[in-house]
């Protein structure tokens, strides 16, 4: 009876503990898995104009506000914020690498990648109101919040920084876009308060590289103190400057050097 008794404690004390393997497995399954934790919120949904991808790191919500980075898409992924439209965002960028478990699990940065309407690019206006809005409804270090575009999105931005400047952002990532309307706004003004790296394929048929070729080093040439600023170019590559760039394949980390940056 007792050794009975020993087998049934035995065998259910075994079982337990399989349960409690079973779930820390499913916790670092999750853990491990950005899209578990990648949302798209349909337009209406939320406060913001905009219908948008939501990501959230892990330990997003303690006692430490997470860094932030807003990313817009280019032209080809407009639309109108429903669910179907929205589907088109992650088809580049952050939220393409979120979307497919390539992101790194470990980053503290929370993304948001907003969908810009049917026609054109974002405005200045439009990128400033959903950054006021990122700020106000996620629990973000306001001292670390990046921005970040390829094309249609990096011509966006571009007027944003011609724009607003450092009033929200700290450090800007632009790709196969034009920073000449910065330029022409802020000259070296600009590096005061943001930080500035730009992409482009030498070859890019879509978004000519004369403007960048001309602009960039100017920026690159600003006189110290003042933010980081640097061009790279792509020897060969069309218009698709981005997926290297993201991905890290072209061997620059643009996410490390985003956070490296904060506003004291």
């Amino acid at each position: 009876m007792l050794m009975r008794r020993f087998g049934e404690v035995t065998s259910m004390a075994m079982c337990a503990l399989a349960i409690v393997s079973c779930a820390h497995a499913r916790r670092q399954d999750v853990a491990a898995n950005p899209a578990s934790r990648h949302t798209a919120r349909v337009k209406g949904s939320t406060d913001a104009a905009n219908g948008f991808w939501e990501y959230l790191p892990l330990g997003y919500g303690g006692r430490t506000r997470s860094p932030l980075l807003v990313f817009w898409h280019g032209i080809g992924e407009n639309g109108t914020g429903t669910a179907e439209d929205l589907a088109k965002v992650p088809l580049f960028g952050p939220p393409h690498l979120i979307n497919n478990d390539t992101w790194q699990a470990a980053s503290p940065l929370v993304v948001l990648s907003p969908q810009h309407g049917p026609r054109g690019c974002p405005s200045a206006d439009e990128i400033h109101d959903f950054i006021a809005f990122a700020i106000t409804h996620y629990k973000v270090d306001t001292s670390r919040v990046y921005l970040s575009g390829l094309s249609c999105g990096a011509l966006g931005s571009a007027s944003y920084l011609a724009k607003y400047g450092g009033k929200q952002v700290v450090a800007s990532v632009l790709i196969a876009g034009n920073a000449t309307a910065i330029w022409n706004a802020t000259q070296c003004a600009l590096l005061r308060d943001v930080a500035l790296w730009a992409f482009h394929g030498d070859a890019d048929p879509v978004v000519s590289i004369n403007g960048d070729n001309t602009i960039m080093p100017r920026f690159v040439a600003c006189p110290t103190p003042r933010r980081d600023a640097r061009y790279t170019v792509y020897p060969g590559v069309d218009h698709d400057s981005w997926s290297r760039t993201y991905d890290g394949s072209a061997g620059h980390d643009v996410y490390a050097w985003m956070l490296g940056i904060s506003r004291p």
